[in-house]
């Protein structure tokens, strides 16, 4: 069940927020947590069965960290919390990598580990780095150890962020978990972010997908320089509307029901390095990287050749976390090696040259880097690649690239501005009175658009299943 459906919107949600603020405030979390793996179920019943494992586990090992804690038994903690790590790890591996690495050795011979053909579980990256986040924390006394179970499977399985994130931290949220509460201004907030964020999803992602997936599907041969070119911005811009969309509205559902999730996106497309653009994209997973692995390596408090392998490790392993292909650990090292390259090399010269030709440097490197990060077949890939750079078989331009053009400018010109924090700032400068007129007005209308869009469409990919 996406958030970007008919049903989700007038049936499921409507449903939940009845079923939650009709009961006593004891047991929302009992009814929430009901709700939550009615949803996850929803649409693959059958790994319902690993949630619950997933939940059973975490929650043992975090009473098992608090026990020995209080036991002044470091040894036992640690082991415990390794012992939930390892868990976490191995599920990931199981359903995510094992036909991977199963296809891979068998592409050089070694036929030791058979291809299991098993469907990824939604949202499995980002659920077990939540759970794996549980036990640290209380080991690292961050957050207090969960005793009822029925909160601990609340923060597990929330609804609001279980399939695409944002991915919360226990001790961002544990309190939360524990005891909230939800005003009028909270709530109409966050149904105005919601919204927002449908729209970035509906009406920018979807129509933005279409351009790209035309030029997926062009022929080698029939590819052109600036066809590439534009078929990547494309994707580019969908890859943010679709996921920082899907943030938005998680962001927004959080808010209806009390809880106040991490801002996952701020304009990243606005940054004048590479390094500032991770600092703005995905922010909820950098920050896991950066808590639960750069600094337990030494982060950046280190001989110059460490600080460069924990880099590259935190990158490749970012690279991994978004998908069993080797395009993403290539993605995953490209990016890592771009940070080197401007802590090193470019950093400097950035801070001293204009803002423009900052800007049109990270676009040029992010599209390289989005190319990576979009194509996941290397002989495809190769030949993109070998297309944006002047070397394609259909020449610089031919009538297809005109008529998409011609087509889809409009829309990527909304796009391209909408990527910006103009819009935002034009409606906080605009008068108070204003805002409460127009507010419910356009929240109406952006939902009514929205609406009507998928009533009448097929097309409503979700980018971010896949990982």
């Amino acid at each position: 069940m996406v958030f970007s459906s008919v049903f989700f919107l007038f049936t499921y949600l409507p449903v939940v927020l009845v079923a939650y603020y009709i009961t006593p405030v004891k047991a929302r979390n009992l009814v929430l947590l009901v709700l939550n793996l009615i949803f996850y179920a929803w649409g693959e019943p059958i790994y319902i069965v690993i949630m619950f494992l997933s939940i059973a586990i975490d929650y043992t090992h975090g009473m098992l960290v608090d026990k020995y804690k209080k036991r002044d038994n470091d040894r036992a903690a640690r082991r415990a919390v390794a012992s939930s790590v390892f868990f976490n790890l191995a599920l990931l591996f199981f359903f995510k990598y094992w036909d991977f690495i199963a296809g891979s050795l068998d592409a050089v011979g070694l036929h030791f580990m058979p291809k299991l053909g098993l469907s990824l579980p939604i949202g499995i990256s980002f659920y077990t780095f939540q759970t794996m986040s549980y036990t640290i924390d209380v080991y690292r006394g961050d957050a207090k150890a969960q005793k009822s179970i029925v909160n601990f499977g609340t923060f597990v399985t929330l609804f609001p962020q279980l399939i695409a994130g944002p991915i919360i931290k226990y001790k961002d949220l544990g309190d939360q978990i524990d005891r909230r509460t939800c005003s009028s201004e909270q709530f109409a907030s966050g149904v105005e972010v919601f919204v927002v964020g449908l729209a970035k999803k509906v009406l920018l992602a979807n129509n933005l997908g279409q351009l790209w997936d035309a030029y997926k599907a062009v022929p080698d041969a029939q590819l052109t320089t600036l066809g590439a070119w534009l078929g990547i911005l494309a994707f580019s811009l969908q890859l943010y509307f679709d996921f920082s969309g899907y943030s938005d509205m998680a962001v927004g559902l959080g808010r209806m029901l009390g809880f106040e999730f991490m801002r996952n996106f701020n304009y990243p497309y606005i940054a004048k390095s590479m390094t500032e653009i991770w600092r703005r994209w995905h922010i909820s997973l950098g920050t896991w990287f950066r808590e639960y692995l750069y600094i337990p390596l030494g982060g950046n408090r280190v001989s110059t050749a460490k600080l460069v392998r924990n880099i590259v490790l935190v990158w490749a392993a970012t690279g991994i976390w978004h998908g069993a292909s080797w395009n993403y650990l290539l993605w995953g090292l490209y990016s890592g090696g771009m940070l080197v390259l401007e802590k090193y090399f470019l950093g400097d010269k950035l801070k001293r040259a204009p803002g423009w030709l900052c800007h049109l440097y990270v676009i040029f490197f992010t599209l390289v880097d989005r190319t990576i990060f979009a194509i996941e077949d290397f002989p495809r890939l190769g030949v993109y690649l070998k297309a944006m750079f002047g070397f394609a078989g259909g020449g610089l331009l031919n009538d297809n690239f005109l008529y998409y053009l011609h087509s889809y400018l409009p829309m990527l010109i909304i796009a391209c501005v909408a990527c910006t924090p103009l819009a935002a700032n034009l409606w906080k400068k605009a008068g108070e009175r204003t805002r409460q007129v127009a507010l419910p007005v356009l929240l109406l209308a952006g939902l009514l658009i929205c609406t009507c869009y998928l009533v009448d469409a097929t097309y409503n990919p979700f980018l971010y299943f896949r990982f």
